[in-house]
């Protein structure tokens, strides 16, 4: 940085504008009020960071989360404090159970009046430090400059995360010279990088000795850019794969060695060869409770466990590994290929034709399979035909329910960062304003949300932050009039009571997106799925289009996997 930008001397205000410029950030997802008004008055002196007014503070920061989830660049929002920050918990916890990075700038009254009980005061750094990566509170304005350098930095590296910094009024207010460095260092914050050498030699002699493989990937792989790596890999060795809910993209769906996603709703030939393996090399992935069930019945089968990830703590932290390879993802991968390639892998595997008949034979089962009749429209069959109108090149953002679960099994993600949805929260409302991240993000492109008609209803005035910055982004909307994925379980497990799962009063769709300014569509017969889509997308291709597909109110999600449950205790469509 020049000399004299280093000694110009500006506000609090000024100070955070010009570093978010110096990170090239390009968009800022917000919403104003008392605290950070000084902020704003400095945004709209400059047209290099451009603001995107939500209308909510909870969509502002899920539109900054689906923006750094689709694009690898840091999302950032903004919002004042107190209630502005409480609304916007919901979204930092989801980018947090995420790993997504992010970096929330909040208001916070005057430093004099912390701890008074003031005006829309809380405690920002108390309230959110359980979902953060980190917090500051930034009380002087000549620490400004620095902390933001280091919210950006620890946003980014190691397992990414949000990070959060709390600005007083009066500190936007006050100025002091400006001086952003350059590169940052923190003494106690080294994650690593390099996995251990002598680690991935007993990993690589693991997976030529092994005859029963698999490969288990995760959202770490699509953090670390790391996509082009695992399939070199994946292909180098002829092993099956699969990839999580948060994977999904990572190795291209339609290979014929993956064999779909993994856990409660997975395909019965991912979850038998998970179970069933001898030797499995999880890249980038924690063994949640929603992937392998319960970690006794996971154990039953013994194999042995190569596990890389940034993270030391999600080693061996729900399942004790034998191999633990602590790195960056994308490194640790150009490693193993080198030593594949050094010891002459292809030539030292063991013959695994005899596994690979196992898992043609579980995949003869086709446990996706579904009913569709003359007159109802199934879920599935939407989410079919809309891989089919967008050529599978669509960025397809969700809610979180049935209509998820239908998306991830039935849209197949050839690449990665095209498949936005709430995985380790699970947060309801977060598919318009991830779609409208996406759309900022990705000018230009095919951007879908694959929602249920109570999931949109939480972020629905969203639909008027669409309409101001005109992005066209396709809602479709799988309505069933029912909670679901509450009521399918309440099937299934609560003997047929559905306590307060019947959506009643629903909205006219139709007209309510008009009201926005908008093109609504309703969609009754499966002969007219195909056309609506198909017009959504090039008739009004630069519009907001809101299809409201009637879909059958019975569909539900099969396979699936109770809580408590292990991996072979599936439950079929035809079990029931």
């Amino acid at each position: 940085m020049a000399k004299e930008a280093k000694d110009k001397v500006l506000t609090g205000a000024e100070i955070l504008i010009r570093c978010l410029q110096e990170e090239k950030v390009e968009h800022v997802f917000g919403y104003p009020g008392g605290s950070v008004l000084y902020i704003y008055d400095a945004l709209s002196q400059q047209d290099k960071v451009k603001h995107i007014l939500v209308r909510h503070e909870q969509a502002a920061v899920h539109a900054a989360d689906a923006y750094s989830r689709s694009s690898n660049k840091i999302g950032v929002c903004l919002v004042t404090s107190g209630p502005g920050v409480t609304n916007a918990v919901t979204g930092i916890a989801t980018a947090y159970m995420d790993s997504i990075p992010l970096v929330a700038i909040t208001g916070q009254v005057p430093t004099a009046a912390i701890g008074q009980d003031a005006f829309q005061e809380c405690d920002t750094v108390g309230i959110t430090r359980p979902c953060v990566k980190h917090n500051f509170l930034v009380k002087d304005v000549k620490d400004l400059a620095l902390t933001l350098k280091k919210a950006f930095y620890l946003a980014r590296t190691g397992r990414p995360g949000p990070v959060l910094v709390d600005i007083p009024k009066d500190v936007s207010a006050q100025s002091c010279a400006f001086d952003y460095p350059e590169s940052i260092s923190i003494r106690s914050y080294n994650p690593i990088v390099k996995g251990h050498s002598g680690q991935i030699k007993k990993a690589v002699q693991l997976l030529q000795d092994a005859k029963r493989p698999m490969v288990y990937t995760g959202g770490g792989v699509i953090l670390s850019n790391a996509s082009e790596r695992l399939t070199t890999l994946t292909r180098k060795l002829g092993y099956p794969i699969t990839n999580t809910l948060m994977g999904l993209g990572a190795y291209p769906a339609s290979d014929k060695q993956f064999l779909g996603m993994p856990g409660m709703h997975g395909t019965y030939e991912t979850n038998m060869a998970m179970q069933h393996c001898d030797v499995l090399l999880a890249i980038g992935a924690r063994f949640d409770d929603r992937v392998i069930g319960n970690p006794t019945h996971f154990a039953q089968n013994k194999r042995k466990i190569i596990h890389v990830d940034i993270d030391p703590s999600s080693i061996s932290k729900r399942v004790k590994v034998d191999v633990p390879i602590v790195g960056d993802v994308a490194d640790v991968l150009a490693d193993m290929l080198a030593q594949i390639d050094s010891v002459g892998l292809s030539k030292k595997t063991q013959d695994i034709s005899a596994w690979w008949k196992q898992i043609e034979d579980w995949r003869s089962r086709d446990c996706l399979k579904y009913p569709q009749g003359p007159d109802l429209i199934m879920p599935q069959f939407v989410v079919q035909k809309l891989f089919e109108v967008t050529k599978g090149d669509a960025f397809i953002t969700s809610d979180v329910g049935q209509h998820q679960m239908f998306a991830a099994q039935f849209y197949g993600f050839d690449k990665p960062r095209r498949w936005i949805n709430s995985g380790g929260l699970g947060t309801m409302g977060v598919g318009l304003p991830y779609a409208m991240g996406v759309c900022l993000a990705n000018p230009g492109a095919q951007v879908a949300c694959v929602t249920g008609e109570a999931s949109i209803q939480m972020c629905i005035q969203e639909m008027s932050t669409a309409k101001q910055y005109r992005l066209p982004l396709k809602i479709v909307n799988l309505n069933n009039r029912y909670l679901g994925m509450v009521r399918q379980w309440q099937q299934m497990f609560h003997g047929n009571r559905y306590a307060e799962s019947y959506v009643d009063a629903l909205p006219d769709f139709v007209k309510l997106a008009e009201a926005y300014g908008h093109v609504g569509m309703q969609i009754t017969r499966p002969q007219d799925v195909a056309p609506a889509l198909h017009e959504a997308f090039t008739t009004y291709k630069d519009q907001l289009v809101f299809m409201d597909f009637i879909t059958d109110q019975e569909a539900n999600v099969f396979p699936m996997i109770e809580n408590g449950k292990g991996l072979s205790e599936m439950i079929m469509s035809e079990d029931l």
